[in-house]
């Protein structure tokens, strides 16, 4: 029964019975994945939340939804007679200015018109007469999809 030296048994100890803890070499990459899915799904729940913040009571149709490649231009005319472009509200004389400043591929630019189901047809029609005499020629209704179908 002898007593075994430091060097013997193969593990690093010190006097007092402890091993000794070596710098750690590699980088332990579990809580930063763990981050990254976290917010992975907080913005895939609140992606589609963030689409438009105009609020409007769309009519109804059982028109299929459309895809969209990129994010199109959106114009909303509210119940009162209120114009936005995506969220900034609007006069009815500078939607053309606007639309031609904020196009990125000229006048093929995709722009979808969102309309509350109490404004006047007149007031949809001013609008739409104005982006299509322009020049703009892609042009879509938005509607909410009908409850029955």
């Amino acid at each position: 029964m002898g007593m075994s030296s430091g060097a013997a048994g193969g593990s690093s100890r010190n006097r007092r019975g402890r091993a000794k803890r070596q710098p750690m070499n590699e980088i332990n990459m579990t809580p930063m994945v763990d981050v990254m899915l976290v917010l992975l799904i907080i913005f895939m729940v609140s992606a589609p939340l963030m689409t438009v913040g105009v609020p409007l009571q769309l009519p109804e149709t059982n028109a299929r939804a459309l895809n969209a490649d990129k994010q199109p231009i959106t114009i909303s005319v509210q119940a009162d007679g209120k114009i936005y472009i995506q969220e900034s509200e609007i006069p009815v004389d500078e939607v053309v200015t606007r639309l031609q400043a904020i196009a990125q591929t000229g006048y093929e630019e995709r722009i979808f018109v969102r309309a509350d189901q109490a404004v006047e047809y007149g007031t949809v029609m001013k609008v739409i007469a104005r982006i299509s005499s322009a020049g703009f020629s892609n042009i879509g209704f938005v509607t909410a999809q009908d409850a029955q179908s």
